[in-house]
């Protein structure tokens, strides 16, 4: 339980590294300059870049470096936090951009092995709550993250919040260390060939279904994350005031993680999707009746319920059942979906933007989250695999 926890801390301190950054991306670039639409583009460069490593990350780890690439994950984002400051300092969009990538490589390598290695540390029969409690990390660096960033960039400018990303990466780095050496530098998966991966394992309806699913649910999450601070920038609001929204996200992200791991593992997935997805499509029409504070914040406790109760169950739904010599590459094709949900998100949300205003995306997310809806129901139509029993 120790080694899980010290990878739970440096989860928590790689997404804090991110977080701090990500209520700040929309309203810095527009200082500089940037039309919508090249304020989605620029703040889709992370994803692009994580959707093009995410292979890279999961042959790594499915290779039992799994603990490097972790630690190869934070050191790219202290690298991005450099890069950060530098655009803040000669004012250069293309540096920014430039950093972003560089920041979406790091999830990259990062994110695949973490989770995997989650699921194979975990004990028996508690998968869905070993994520849960993963999951609580990453819903702790998005209530502290987020709200930091705001606050920082309001007291310190963009150049004093950019600098935290560096703390934060460097500490995640560090956190890996200890296990990694308790390991003797890998982590054996069963795979001794590339010849006995069998990636073609990955082909289950389980699988397929929760990944699909999950791009439809980032597709819609990436039309609030990206547009609805920019809305707030181009009305005079301050930074922390999107801030603090996503802290309320986080707050109840977090509050219902472990609640959906456990349910998972008791009930199946599926019900426990269901649910959450629910929550975030009422988060989403409740944002259509008060885009502006404090009503908004209603609708950050409902799509921050629903993410957490949700997350937990799609991981386990598409991980669970996976050999674990391709879990980490597993991990990569499930997670290079919610790559292209964002990706989509941002920019195909930034071309309705450019037309109909930032307030005009907003209508649409409620549909598209229902697309997810349907998804995931997919194994018990197709008779698969959808752990309802």
């Amino acid at each position: 339980m120790r080694n899980i926890w010290l990878l739970n801390l440096s989860t928590f301190f790689f997404f804090l590294g991110i977080s701090v950054v990500n209520p700040i991306i929309s309203p810095f670039a527009i200082t500089l300059r940037a039309t919508p639409f090249i304020v989605g583009l620029v703040a889709g460069i992370a994803s692009i870049v994580s959707l093009l490593s995410k292979p890279v990350g999961g042959l790594v780890g499915d290779r039992g470096y799994r603990f490097q690439a972790m630690i190869a994950g934070n050191l790219l984002g202290v690298l991005a936090g450099l890069l950060y400051v530098t655009s803040a300092l000669v004012g250069s969009l293309w540096i920014f951009a430039f950093a972003r990538a560089i920041h979406g490589f790091s999830m990259g390598l990062f994110f695949p092995s973490s989770l995997s290695t989650a699921v194979d540390l975990a004990p028996r029969g508690r998968v869905g709550e070993t994520l849960g409690w993963r999951g609580m990390m990453f819903s702790l660096g998005n209530i502290i993250g987020p709200a930091l960033g705001g606050y920082l960039s309001d007291i310190l400018g963009f150049l004093g919040a950019f600098t935290f990303t560096i703390a934060f990466s460097l500490i995640g780095a560090l956190l890996v260390v200890p296990v990694w050496r308790a390991a003797g530098g890998r982590m054996e998966t069963g795979t001794v060939s590339g010849n006995e991966v069998g990636y073609s394992e990955l082909l289950r309806v389980g699988f397929i279904s929760a990944s699909l699913s999950l791009f439809f649910f980032t597709f819609s999450y990436a039309g609030v994350v990206t547009y609805l601070p920019a809305l707030y920038k181009v009305l005079g609001m301050p930074q922390r005031v999107f801030g603090f929204y996503m802290m309320v996200i986080g707050v109840a992200s977090f509050v219902m993680r472990l609640i959906g791991g456990r349910s998972a593992d008791r009930m199946g997935p599926i019900p426990v999707i269901r649910a959450g997805m629910l929550l975030v499509i009422s988060g989403y029409v409740t944002l259509l009746f008060g885009e502006l504070p404090p009503y908004s914040y209603l609708s950050a406790v409902l799509i921050g319920a629903g993410f957490g109760l949700s997350v937990p169950a799609m991981q386990l739904m598409a991980l669970g059942d996976l050999p674990p010599r391709i879990r980490t590459m597993g991990s990569s094709v499930y997670t290079m979906f919610f790559d292209l949900g964002m990706l989509g998100g941002q920019i195909a949300l930034g071309y309705v933007a450019d037309l109909r205003g930032y307030a005009g995306i907003f209508p649409l997310l409620p549909f598209i989250a229902a697309a997810s809806l349907i998804i995931v129901h997919a194994p018990l139509i197709v008779g698969g695999k959808g752990h309802e029993d």
